[in-house]
Formats: C-alpha cells, structure tokens, sequence
C-alpha cells in the first residue's frame, strides 16, 4: 500500500517522517491562504498566529511537495505524527496531483492533504481573510512553542521559491512584514 501526502505549508521543507521520495507539483482547484489560527505551534490560544490552509478556487493551482511513503509502518507513523501536528485542520482530502502544467492527467490521484475549513463548529480557530497588513501585523506579533510566527511565513516564502513558485499572496505578506518591521526599527 502506498500512501501519498501533500504539503503546501511548512510540510514542504520539513515532512517530519520517513518517506521514498519527495516531488515538487501542484494542485488543482485551490489556493494558499493565510485564515488557519494557529494556536499551538505558531501562536497561543491568547494571541494565535497565522499558517496556512486552503481555499477552494476554480481555475487556479497550489504549488507545493508530494511525499510518498511506501512501507506500512512508515505510513502508520507518518499519520500518527500528521494526526497531531495538523490537529487543528478538520478536514482531510484526497486530491490529483500533477507535475506538469500541460499535462491532462494527474501524476498521482488520491493524494491525501490537510485542510482547515471555514465551518466554525468544526474548526475552531479558523480567521479568515483580512487586508494583508492586518494578517501581517498578527504574523509579527505571534509566537508558540515552534517559534515566532513570521519565521513560518518567512521559511514558507523560501521554500516555495526553492520549488520556483511565486506564490503572490506569500510574498505580499512576507514584504508587508518586512515593511512593518523596518518602519517599527
């Protein structure tokens, strides 16, 4: 049995289990978001951070990491350890995945990835969209026991250059924070 897994968030540069192989593609249908509150690695329930899920959008595509896992045991660990690292994400989906935008079929089908949806009774901590200056200066502010939040934004900013996508909504917040932080010193 083969286990695929999709990472658009800070799955991309650091999985945190053991797998075969790691390739770079996207997804359809979906957009990265900064609307998940983050309430126990990037920020506190107090004061949550911001991390990323994804919004349903016709016609665009997610760039980001699949990881295939082969062996048994290396899938059940790998779930355990997603089961509580993505815990604040209700929503578990199986998606195609592809690895060239000219392709009409999928690289892969059934690729498993979290999502943190808008339904508040499932998920508590979801924020929802706000002007970037407003996510920006919550980024800025947020801390949890995985570190400050903006080195989440910042890590995800890289990573994502690293697999050479542009993601705008990334990058306008990561200059935004750039920008507040520079004003404030």
């Amino acid at each position: 049995m083969v286990m695929w897994v999709f990472g658009y968030g800070s799955l991309i540069s650091k999985a945190g289990f053991h797998y075969d192989e790691r390739v770079v593609g996207f997804i359809k249908g979906y957009r990265r978001v900064f609307y998940q509150g983050s309430t126990d690695h990037r920020g506190t329930p107090v004061f949550p951070g911001r991390t990323v899920t994804l919004e349903p959008a016709e016609g665009e595509i997610c760039w980001g990491a699949a990881y295939k896992i082969s062996k048994e045991e290396d899938a059940e660990s790998a779930l355990t350890y997603l089961e509580v690292r993505e815990k604040q994400y209700d929503k578990k989906e199986y998606v195609d995945f592809y690895t060239d935008l000219t392709a009409t079929s999928p690289a892969v089908s059934g690729v498993m990835v979290y999502i943190a949806t808008p339904d508040k009774k499932a998920n508590v901590n979801y924020l929802g969209p706000a002007s970037d200056e407003e996510i920006a200066r919550q980024i800025i502010q947020a801390e949890g026991p995985a570190g400050p939040n903006r080195d989440y934004l910042f890590n995800l900013e890289k990573a994502l250059l690293q697999i050479g996508c542009k993601d705008k909504h990334v990058i306008d917040l990561a200059n935004e924070v750039r920008r507040i932080l520079e004003e404030e010193h």
